[in-house]
């Protein structure tokens, strides 16, 4: 007899407002997909950690869970979507979110991040999930998680 798997929308988690937003809209998603939801987070050493330890802790795995506890509170509230998990990868971030996102019904993320280059209509990480995921990628706009006709 074959395990059944829960369906799943992995949601890319780096505590910025869109990556809030992205949490909140896959909160709508889910209960069609009859799907939970994965909130994942990854991290990896700075690159400027190979010659120094930065002031301030340097448990980054540590510090990427607390972001990650802060932005599903931001979300949820004291109301999380039952069923949520979180977690926290250590790899690159684009990387990380592709191979969580295996078997997924769906990868969503938000548009944006904490990237520096604030110009471009879409950031890199989003772009590397958009081309190389093995399931559908929203890209959710703005930082509100609203759907399209959501406001009354």
């Amino acid at each position: 007899m074959e395990a059944t798997t829960t369906p799943r929308i992995v949601v890319g988690v780096d505590g910025s407002e869109q990556s809030i937003a992205a949490l909140r809209f896959a909160r709508k998603l889910a209960p069609p997909f009859d799907a939970v939801i994965q909130a994942v987070s990854t991290w990896d050493y700075p690159p400027e950690y190979a010659g120094y330890v930065p002031m301030g802790s340097d448990n980054f795995e540590e510090i990427t869970h607390k972001h990650l506890d802060a932005a599903v509170e931001s979300a949820f509230g004291d109301d999380p979507p039952q069923g949520l998990e979180k977690v926290v990868v250590f790899s690159h971030p684009s990387k990380g979110l592709v191979k969580a996102a295996d078997g997924a019904v769906m990868l969503v993320l938000g548009r944006r991040g904490h990237g520096t280059f604030r110009g471009l209509l879409m950031g890199s990480v989003s772009g590397a999930c958009v081309a190389h995921a093995k399931c559908p990628v929203l890209v959710v706009e703005g930082s509100t998680g609203e759907m399209p006709g959501d406001r009354g």
